[in-house]
């Protein structure tokens, strides 16, 4: 039977979409949680939706890598050594190559791809991870192995996480701690809803005929995580997990 019973579990990107979707349906399996964001009332909202108790929330900036690890090393005192971790952090972005630029780059990756190393550098320490093992889970983008136009910056900033997780999950499996990423295709959640308003109807109407099975629901993808965040996922490692509708079969 899947449960996170007894697991302490940190997500970031935990006030909205895939991020709340998955402290929520982790806290009903009996994890105690950490969740990470950056709008307070969001966070809030989140956390009042939690099930069981002693959850702790964080209203932080993860691309502030100067205080970064105090504040997590800190909550973890508080909480407990972390068994599992979930990157649900994210942002977004649509810009044809010609205007892109190093400022938007940096944005890209210190959100995407760059927190989420410097989140497992710390929680991987000893003072911070259970001896017996962990499970951290990058959520890149089925992107991540695919091409798009305008999506230089985004594609590679998920991709960069697919590599990273690979080159992590054996430096770190002497500590028992597994990585995976998990890539989803267009998932209906408020960032993607203002995406696809933003773009032409016939665009619109592609990008949602290339899924097969159409959007998935954010509960899909916080079934998946909470499979690679137990127990009963605890020999897979270094690998991605694709769950798009079909997307990437076409």
């Amino acid at each position: 039977m899947l449960d996170l019973i007894g697991k302490k579990i940190l997500i970031s990107g935990a006030s909205s979409g895939i991020g709340r979707e998955c402290a929520i349906f982790c806290s009903k399996i009996g994890a105690t949680l950490i969740i990470i964001g950056r709008d307070k009332s969001r966070l809030q909202n989140t956390l009042d939706s939690l099930s069981g108790k002693n959850h702790i929330q964080l209203l932080l900036d993860i691309t502030d890598f100067e205080s970064l690890e105090s504040v997590i090393s800190k909550a973890i005192e508080n909480i407990g050594k972390i068994d599992g971790f979930l990157h649900c952090a994210g942002i977004e972005s649509t810009v044809p190559l010609r205007s892109m630029n190093a400022k938007k780059y940096r944005e890209l990756f210190s959100v995407n791809t760059i927190s989420a190393l410097e989140l497992s550098r710390i929680i991987s320490k000893k003072k911070n991870i259970n001896p017996n093992g962990a499970s951290f889970i990058f959520i890149s983008s089925v992107m991540g192995i695919l091409g798009a136009s305008g999506k230089v910056g985004y594609c590679s900033s998920k991709s960069a996480l697919i590599s990273a997780s690979k080159a992590m999950a054996v430096e770190l499996a002497p500590k028992k701690i597994r990585v995976n990423c998990v890539l989803p295709g267009m998932v209906e959640t408020e960032m993607t809803k203002k995406m696809i308003l933003e773009l032409p109807t016939e665009s619109a109407k592609e990008i949602k005929t290339k899924h097969p099975l159409g959007y998935g629901e954010t509960i899909d993808i916080a079934n998946l995580c909470a499979f690679l965040l137990s127990d009963l996922s605890k020999w897979i490692t270094g690998t991605e997990l694709v769950i798009d509708g079909g997307y990437s079969c076409q």
